[in-house]
């Protein structure tokens, strides 16, 4: 199922995927290509300039967020392993106009895949 999932969101357009540790963040945007090879899923292509490889035996649970902010609610989906830590989140980005209002169609991508897989997903 975690592949079914990253499938699904590597194709939105506008997605912020980031890996965060102690001493240094990445960012890669969206769209991306996704295969899996044994444990491995290699989000991008090997030869591009940014991609990343996710281990999918350490990936325990995900969850959907919408985290409210003073003048707009975050939106993404958080991957974390077994000691319920963050490995990697895809923050939708572009989710307001110019007058920070919310474009629906955008809401609307992110409540579809939180219906279809639920707030909570355990893989």
């Amino acid at each position: 199922m975690l592949f079914e999932l990253l499938s699904d969101i590597v194709t939105i357009e506008n997605l912020l995927f980031v890996v965060k540790s102690e001493g240094a963040t990445s960012e890669i945007r969206s769209p991306l290509s996704i295969k899996q090879r044994e444990k491995w899923i290699t989000l991008g292509e090997n030869d591009d300039p940014a991609h990343m490889h996710v281990n999918s035996e350490l990936i325990s649970h995900a969850k959907f967020v919408q985290e409210e902010k003073p003048e707009r609610t975050s939106f993404s989906v958080r991957f974390y392993n077994k000691d319920n830590q963050r490995v990697l989140a895809a923050f939708f980005t572009k989710m307001y106009d110019d007058s920070k209002t919310l474009i629906p169609e955008r809401k609307k991508m992110y409540d579809e895949l939180n219906e279809k897989y639920s707030s909570k997903i355990n893989f």
